[in-house]
């Protein structure tokens, strides 16, 4: 057997990034914010070659922009991003706020904009059972539990994974906690608002590893996607909330040291 000779390594080669530390893999929340999301990556110069909402694939390579995309369900976008499936995730802060997970949170999209918030039947909003415990219908029993645990109000949650506006109708639930959007869903059950706990837009959510060992890539995506939501911004003269993790803004700026 002969020996094969090798060519020597030239320098150029040798501190060349290899595909794997500049390449991100980005989850996307399929769902109604997904066409907003490509829309933004669009604006922002992204080129998404053949993905399409209408596509039945969940994964996307685009090595032509260092990308590749999974498209999941919004709930499951934390849980990539946290234990590194995916270096970055775009998913509503409701999620978010259900979750509690370990990722960083630098930039609010500004898009998808609704709110979490407490509706019960017309007629019955201001009725409260203080002498026994109030029955909440909601797929957030963590923000639910909070926020009434914060009014010093006893509560019982039922935890549902649709048609939630159904449990006061039938006698299920004494108030319900939700998305909404535009109100119209609970109009049509005459459910009334009776209190916002949270607003929700989408937010950009980044895997604490992957921000230091693929800073480069992060930042640039960071900084194109912030110019395009701020001149969507400017141009709809609606301001979105510009709250981001402190601990986010501290890592990125250890990173830059």
């Amino acid at each position: 057997m002969g020996w094969v000779r090798r060519l020597p390594v030239t320098k150029e080669e040798r501190f060349r990034p290899r595909l794997a530390d500049i390449m991100l893999t980005i989850a996307l929340s399929k769902g109604k914010m997904l066409d907003l999301t490509l829309d933004v990556f669009r604006r922002a110069g992204y080129a998404l070659g053949n993905l399409s909402t209408e596509s039945r694939r969940l994964v996307f390579p685009c090595p032509e922009i260092g990308m590749t995309f999974l498209i999941v369900r919004p709930t499951d976008v934390p849980t990539y991003v946290e234990y590194g499936a995916a270096d970055v995730g775009i998913v509503g802060k409701d999620v978010l706020m259900e979750q509690d997970s370990d990722v960083y949170e630098p930039l609010d999209l500004g898009f998808g904009a609704c709110r979490i918030a407490v509706a019960a039947l017309n007629g019955l909003a201001s009725r409260d059972r203080l002498s026994s415990k109030i029955r909440v219908a909601t797929k957030y029993p963590k923000v639910t539990e909070r926020y009434f645990n914060q009014r010093g109000m006893p509560v019982e949650i039922i935890k549902l994974y649709g048609s939630i506006e159904l449990a006061p109708l039938v006698g299920l639930a004494d108030r319900i906690v939700d998305l909404v959007e535009t109100g119209n869903t609970l109009k049509a059950h005459d459910l009334v608002e009776v209190e916002c706990i949270a607003r929700s837009t989408a937010r950009l959510v980044v895997n604490r590893a992957s921000l230091k060992l693929k800073h480069a890539a992060i930042t640039e995506l960071i900084t194109k996607l912030r110019a395009v939501s701020r001149t969507s911004i400017i141009q709809t003269g609606k301001s979105a909330p510009r709250k981001s993790s402190r601990g986010a803004r501290r890592a990125v700026r250890r990173t830059r040291r």
